[in-house]
């Protein structure tokens, strides 16, 4: 069993004994230290709180936990049920609630769940916010109330439309040029919530010919639900034989967007956010950020337009503080994340998808060939698993020490930047390992790149 508390949330694997799986009593003690958090900063009024869930089967139990413990609280919880993480966001804004909170593990396989935290902007919280919450939970600060002042829950589930008509509503999306492309999809929703909205949206896009792969929302994962090249086999043998133009696979809760190219061959998911980000500054310049283990190709297209590139530490949070700070027109993660804040500021499969088709549209180029115009980078993407005796700020201070001759990256873990390319090293706030992602031209200087570090953490 595991459950990690974390500044984004609390996740774990289900059952087990409290404080080492997420049992219901751990989902009690965080929600709860929650509603104290959001009633310390709204110390009048009635609080709202939106609550959505993907599909994983635990999610029902988790929901009606959570929900109630936030009732037991004096919290109105607006329910959505069966709903994605950005459509959860968005409608926080939508129903001025004080905060969200969206039942999800993303990519993690099927016995795990996780609380991820949202703001009255629909964002994710601080890290000063996150410490606060698990400092209430570690001292039970929170008190619940008596009958007559208990919260109600309110039930919408319309939002998905509602999610879908915003998409459509952005000035690039480009509903004519898609409708006259004649676009056959296929897309992999991982029978989760993406198969309630992503069909959905395509066909309101105007593509008649949607091939739908694990689009049943009953959270029985038919394969590792993120959407990494060894996962998506099942759709690449599709897209091919459906001779169809592309394909969209998304994670458990539709954050997370990867292309496979009409030939079945990965777009890549460091670039997806790439392509958007490429077609938004087409029309609208402006500065862009990522975080600091994605792709330098964000970068180089960038500073072709003459704007200005920013990188962020790891997280959606810290993303979304440096977009803010600079101006950043288009932003995101290299995981298949993208942030358009004409939309909201945070990470939209929905919207990656409709500006995604749009330019492939107006383009009128092949998937391959529209990747093959972008600049050719390889990540290698490799972790390394944690034993309770390792102290990893000693380990990362020794990475750091023995290539202190090259240019050093501290705000997150270790990035290390050479002439050719980058290691960048970090502890996961998700599961206890750590990440170790390296970049180059090549998949083997990659890999040799990502190889010396791990010798090097071996010894």
């Amino acid at each position: 069993m595991t459950l990690i508390k974390s500044i984004s949330g609390i996740r774990g694997t289900i059952g087990g004994k409290p404080d080492e799986g997420l049992t219901p009593l751990d989902i009690v003690k965080f929600s709860s230290a929650y509603a104290r958090w959001l009633t310390d900063r709204n110390p009048s009024g009635k609080l709202k709180v939106v609550l959505g869930r993907d599909a994983r089967v635990s999610g029902e139990m988790v929901e009606k936990i959570v929900s109630g413990s936030l009732q037991g609280m004096g919290v109105d919880v607006i329910c959505l049920g069966l709903a994605t993480t950005p459509t959860v966001e968005i409608a926080v804004t939508r129903e001025k609630a004080q905060g969200g909170i969206i039942i999800t593990a993303s990519h993690n396989p099927g016995q795990w769940n996780a609380l991820k935290l949202l703001d009255q902007n629909g964002e994710f919280l601080s890290a000063a916010d996150g410490q606060i919450i698990i400092s209430h939970t570690q001292s039970d600060e929170y008190s619940y109330v008596p009958v007559e002042k208990l919260g109600k829950q309110i039930n919408i589930t319309s939002y998905g439309k509602i999610h879908i008509d915003q998409v459509l509503s952005l000035k690039l999306v480009n509903t004519d040029a898609i409708k006259k492309a004649n676009f056959k999809v296929a897309v992999d929703c991982v029978n989760s919530v993406g198969g309630m909205v992503i069909p959905q949206l395509l066909k309101a896009l105007g593509v008649e010919v949607v091939y739908e792969l694990y689009c049943e929302p009953n959270g029985l994962f038919p394969h590792n639900p993120e959407p990494l090249p060894e996962n998506l086999q099942e759709i690449s043998k599709l897209v091919k034989e459906k001779k169809a133009d592309l394909g969209f696979v998304v994670d458990p809760d539709v954050d997370r967007l990867a292309i496979v190219c009409e030939d079945g061959t990965m777009f890549g998911e460091e670039y997806t956010l790439v392509a958007v980000a490429d077609y938004v500054l087409s029309h609208t310049p402006g500065n862009t950020s990522s975080n600091l283990s994605s792709s330098r190709a964000l970068r180089d297209i960038t500073v072709a337009r003459s704007q200005q590139y920013f990188s962020a530490a790891v997280g959606e949070v810290n993303v979304v503080k440096v977009m803010k700070g600079n101006n950043c027109v288009i932003g995101g993660e290299g995981n298949g994340g993208v942030i358009y804040p004409e939309a909201h500021y945070g990470r939209d499969s929905l919207v990656g998808v409709a500006l995604f088709l749009s330019l492939l549209a107006e383009k009128k180029m092949k998937c391959s060939e529209l990747r093959s115009t972008y600049p050719r980078y390889v990540i290698s993407k490799n972790k390394a698993d944690l034993s309770a005796d390792v102290n990893v700020d000693e380990l990362l201070e020794s990475v750091k020490e023995y290539y202190r001759s090259e240019k050093i990256d501290t705000r997150d873990g270790i990035k290390i930047d050479f002439e050719n390319g980058w290691v960048h090293l970090r502890k996961s706030n998700t599961e206890p390992i750590i990440r170790i992602y390296a970049e180059a031209k090549t998949q083997e200087e990659a890999d040799n790149l990502a190889l010396s570090i791990i010798n090097f953490l071996k010894k």
